[in-house]
């Protein structure tokens, strides 16, 4: 892909992080990912490698032993990882999203305890918002959380937590009611808790229980999970900020950079199926000649190239936003509902173009065809991206008088 998906303006650092990640996901990912996906594996040789390349600080400031750098130069390097195999840039997202809560919200005392950690990649992260009758209604939430002295009391049930069984640290929205009077309004009333357990499954810690992976189409080797509270006693110490009420800001922050990551991952599997797609249709023969030099084919790989260009163009576009400083929730919420659907489109024609071998395991575009589903519905379903992209546009719009 010499020409596609480049991005102007990198630093001499990006460029040299971006190229060390490529040559990684070509030699140490593609080779093994559908191997491992349909085994359902954990990529454990995979990860270390990452954590060897700093990945898992890559965002974390320098004073705590990460490398500083900024959401693009994160962006860029999901979009290369999901390239080779989209689980592992899951792997990496959420122990991300945890680690910008901790950043921009934390305490000083938490940020000095777990950033290092998590930056030296030690510490492993997860978040866990949704719940098995949520959906996308944040403020249905019903998991609890109870003051009891120094600790809090969490009771209720998650679902769909990435990084749930092979997590160390896992940020968890629970409703509180604490200082927050009847009738308070819900997303006001909501606290993030640093929850720390041991990896693996069943009872991880006295309280908390983490049952077992569960099965998916796609998106796999990487452990989803539910997580199950029942009794579980946190340390006032562990709110995240040490204020109740500001969970559900939190999460929304934490998702906003996570929706960037999706585009991210979007734009990279939109990658490599355009490269299986040209590479197949430039081999295989029908009629005489290669299926390429059909015009129908053409038209194809020309509509492929440009929804992959389009969408790495608008994922770019709402990282630099956010490192600007300014709110970027509508170029966030554009670049994840395009980079998505595109995805969607361009695994599809890949897989047309292989024909009936596209639907055989011995080739790449069949996982990549399993995957790509997850794409439109994590951080936010399509519907959700239109509902924000709707209102923003209203308020940048609205008429005057």
């Amino acid at each position: 892909m010499a020409r596609l998906a480049q991005t102007d303006g990198l630093t001499d650092i990006q460029q040299e992080i971006l190229s060390t990640v490529r040559d990684f996901v070509d030699k140490e990912i593609i080779p093994v990912a559908t191997e491992l996906e349909h085994r359902d594996e954990y990529p454990t040789q995979i990860v270390e490698g990452l954590k060897d390349l700093g990945v898992f600080g890559l965002m974390i400031p320098e004073e705590y032993g990460g490398l500083g750098e900024s959401l693009l130069t994160y962006a860029l390097t999901v979009e290369e990882i999901a390239r080779g195999w989209m689980s592992v840039s899951g792997i990496i997202n959420t122990h991300f999203i945890v680690a910008y809560m901790l950043k921009q919200h934390g305490t000083q005392e938490q940020k000095d305890y777990f950033l290092p950690k998590m930056a030296a990649g030690e510490i492993r992260g997860a978040f866990s918002m949704s719940e098995p009758a949520l959906g996308s209604d944040v403020s249905a939430i019903s998991s609890k959380g109870v003051r009891d002295g120094e600790e809090f009391v969490l009771t209720g049930q998650k679902m769909w937590l990435t990084n749930g069984g092979s997590s160390t640290l896992v940020a968890v929205l629970c409703r509180t009611d604490e200082g927050h009077p009847e009738g308070t309004a819900p997303h006001k009333s909501m606290t993030t808790f640093l929850v720390e357990k041991e990896a693996g499954f069943g009872e991880v810690r006295p309280g908390l229980a983490i049952p077992g992976k569960i099965e998916k189409m796609g998106y796999k080797g990487v452990d989803t999970t539910e997580l199950i509270m029942d009794g579980l006693r946190i340390p006032v110490d562990r709110v995240l900020g040490g204020e109740t009420g500001r969970g559900f800001y939190h999460m929304m922050d934490g998702v906003e950079v996570g929706r960037v990551n999706v585009a991210a991952r979007g734009c990279g599997v939109a990658q490599r199926a355009f490269e299986l797609g040209v590479a197949y249709a430039q081999q295989r023969q029908t009629f005489g000649k290669p299926i390429a030099q059909h015009q129908a084919i053409q038209f194809k790989l020309a509509e492929m190239a440009t929804k992959v260009e389009a969408a790495h163009a608008m994922m770019v576009n709402a990282a630099r936003k956010k490192d600007s400083g300014q709110r970027n929730d509508l170029e966030a919420g554009m670049a994840k509902y395009l980079a998505s659907e595109y995805c969607k489109e361009v695994v599809e024609d890949a897989f047309r173009i292989h024909g009936g071998y596209g639907f055989s395991k011995e080739y790449e575009i069949e996982r990549l065809y399993r995957e790509a589903p997850m794409l439109l519905i994590g951080e936010g379903t399509a519907e959700i991206q239109k509902m924000i992209i709707g209102r923003r546009l209203l308020e940048e719009y609205r008429i005057q008088g």
